[in-house]
C-alpha cells in the first residue's frame, strides 16, 4: 500500500543487527547512539519494503535502496551485510507489525466478525502510519532456517485468525464455512494489497476499508434466513 496517504512516523527496533569487530571491542554504544541506529535500520527496512513490493526481490538492488536514501552503499551495507539479510529483516519487522495487531485486537475483546474486521482495519491503519508490509508470497530466496522461522510465524497468526472465525461461529457474527479456506482467502487478498493499491491514484484507507467491507464482510455477516 505504498501510495496510501500517510504520516511516516518511525517504528520499532529490529533484530539481526550488524556491528564490526571494532564497534564490539568498544563496548555497548551511547543509549542515543542507540536509538539512532535503530531508526536508520527501520528507514532502510521501509524503503526496501517499498522498492521490493514494486520491483520484485530479484529486480531490486541495494544501490537503488541506499540511492531513496540519499546514502551511499558502503552505509547500506554496514547495517545489512546482503540484499538477503536486509529482505528477511523486512518479513521480520512486517510479521511483528502483523502480530502486534492480531494480539492487540484479541485482548481487546468482541465477537469473532468484529474482530476479523477491526483487525483489516487496523492492518491498513497501520500501514497508513508506518508504511506498507512487504508483500508474503514468496520466501524462495531465503535460506532454509529463515524461510522455516517466517512460515512457522505465519501459521501461527493463520491460526489466531482461524480462531476469530471460529469464535465468531458460535457467537452468531460469522455465517458457518470452513475457517481454514476462508483464512487462505483473506490472507491472498491482503497479501496481494501492496501490489495492486497503488494502481488507484488517490486511494485512501476509508476508500479501501469500504470496498474490503463491501466485498468480504457484509457477505460474512450473518443474515436472517440465510442457510447457516
Amino acid at each position: 500500500m505504498s501510495r496510501l496517504k500517510s504520516g511516516g512516523e518511525e517504528g520499532a527496533d529490529l533484530h539481526g543487527s550488524d556491528t564490526s569487530a571494532a564497534d564490539r571491542a568498544d563496548g555497548p554504544k551511547p543509549l542515543s547512539s542507540s536509538r539512532k541506529s535503530a531508526k536508520k535500520r527501520d528507514a532502510i527496512v521501509r524503503a526496501a519494503i517499498q522498492i521490493i513490493n514494486a520491483k520484485s526481490f530479484a529486480l531490486a538492488t541495494m544501490s537503488e535502496i541506499a540511492a531513496a536514501l540519499d546514502l551511499r552503499d558502503a552505509a547500506l551495507y554496514y547495517y545489512f551485510p546482503s540484499k538477503q539479510s536486509l529482505v528477511y529483516a523486512c518479513h521480520v519487522q512486517s510479521l511483528e507489525r502483523f502480530e502486534s495487531i492480531l494480539g492487540n485486537v484479541d485482548a481487546a475483546g468482541a465477537t469473532g466478525g468484529d474482530k476479523i474486521r477491526r483487525f483489516v482495519h487496523d492492518l491498513i491503519v497501520d500501514a497508513l502510519r508506518d508504511g506498507p508490509q512487504i508483500y508474503f508470497g514468496d520466501f524462495s530466496y531465503l535460506e532454509d532456517a529463515e524461510r522455516d522461522t517466517l512460515e512457522a510465524w505465519g501459521d501461527r497468526l493463520k491460526a489466531t485468525l482461524q480462531r476469530f472465525l471460529e469464535e465468531g461461529m458460535e457467537d452468531g457474527s460469522v455465517i458457518r464455512c470452513e475457517a481454514p479456506i476462508v483464512v487462505q482467502l483473506m490472507l491472498g487478498m491482503l497479501i496481494w494489497m501492496p501490489k495492486w493499491v497503488p494502481a488507484f491514484e488517490g486511494m485512501t484507507g476509508k476508500r479501501l476499508m469500504e470496498a474490503i467491507d463491501a466485498f468480504s464482510f457484509q457477505g460474512l455477516s450473518l443474515v436472517t434466513g440465510r442457510t447457516r
